[in-house]
């Protein structure tokens, strides 16, 4: 990863309150925390509850405790869980989503589709979905349904230095859930647009999802979310070479404090990403400290 980001950085880490922090999440956040601080940028914390049904309290109060924990701090964001609640949360801001959808209405082709999960598994060859609701009429106001676009086929993306299929790795996806709030997809990309977001900090795992996003933000004619620096980082994954999940408590942040770790396993790990000698590695002004030696060093 290339630790020199461009100037005028607007930054954000995301976490999603569907469950404990993991290792994975706590490299990532201070990844994103490091490279804004390089660059003299402003970071915004932003937590992505718009999937209500898994968001919970405990886990908004984990985000919070765990960041502190880890050192890093954000220009732009809630203070804590309440002011999040009454302030910051996704589901205040649904009408902005739905202005969003219009739009890409307006511009491309979205279609409402009925079909559920296990419907699409048994029509799919290749686990996407097969465009079954593509000619379907609307149905009625009062019937569950999700909204998705089209997405045609030889449709390719390109993402850093990869060129991504989209019509072959995503299909036509979803934008607008049966439960009437608004996909994963079309929240972040709006939140980025709106927010003025230069530097996403990511996941490779989330490749595809910027693909995905990229598309969307072509079909808005958004610039700025077109023209801002992806940096899509190595998973850190567990001991057996599983992807972490929030789902396995024993691997999350919480765990590590609870049998005494500290957070410089962490810094560890996000230097390693950097190419920074790990072993000199203590604490998060220690990180920082090295990464601006490099940046010098390798200044012309």
């Amino acid at each position: 990863m290339n630790p020199f980001p461009a100037p005028h950085i607007r930054c954000r880490i995301a976490p999603t309150p569907s469950g404990l922090l993991h290792v994975g999440n706590g490299v990532n956040f201070v990844l994103a925390w490091l490279l804004t601080r390089l660059g003299g940028g402003s970071l915004k914390l932003r937590i992505d509850d718009a999937d209500c049904g898994r968001a919970r309290l405990p886990f908004v109060e984990d985000i919070f405790r765990q960041l502190d924990w880890l050192g890093i701090d954000w220009d732009e964001g809630p203070s804590g869980p309440d002011d999040f609640s009454r302030h910051f949360s996704q589901l205040h801001r649904l009408d902005r989503y739905r202005e969003a959808l219009a739009e890409l209405g307006s511009k491309t082709q979205i279609f409402p589709c009925l079909c559920s999960r296990k419907e699409i598994q048994a029509r799919s060859t290749d686990g996407l979905y097969p465009g079954t609701c593509r000619a379907t009429a609307a149905p009625p106001a009062d019937t569950p349904h999700a909204i998705r676009i089209t997405v045609p086929q030889g449709s390719i993306i390109r993402v850093e230095e990869q060129e991504i299929a989209l019509c072959r790795v995503m299909g036509d996806f979803v934008l607008w859930r049966r439960d009437g709030l608004p996909a994963y997809q079309l929240a972040s990309l709006v939140d980025d647009i709106d927010d003025r977001i230069t530097l996403i900090v990511r996941g490779e795992d989330l490749l595809h999802s910027t693909a995905a996003q990229l598309f969307l933000a072509q079909k808005l004619e958004a610039a700025p979310f077109l023209d801002a620096d992806f940096r899509h980082h190595p998973l850190i994954r567990s001991d057996g070479g599983k992807k972490l999940s929030k789902s396995d408590n024993a691997l999350s942040l919480a765990a590590m404090r609870e049998t005494g770790s500290g957070p410089e396993t962490v810094y560890r790990l996000a230097a390693q990403q950097l190419g920074l000698d790990t072993n000199s590695i203590a604490t998060l002004d220690g990180l920082l400290a090295a990464a601006k030696q490099q940046k010098t060093g390798a200044a012309p």
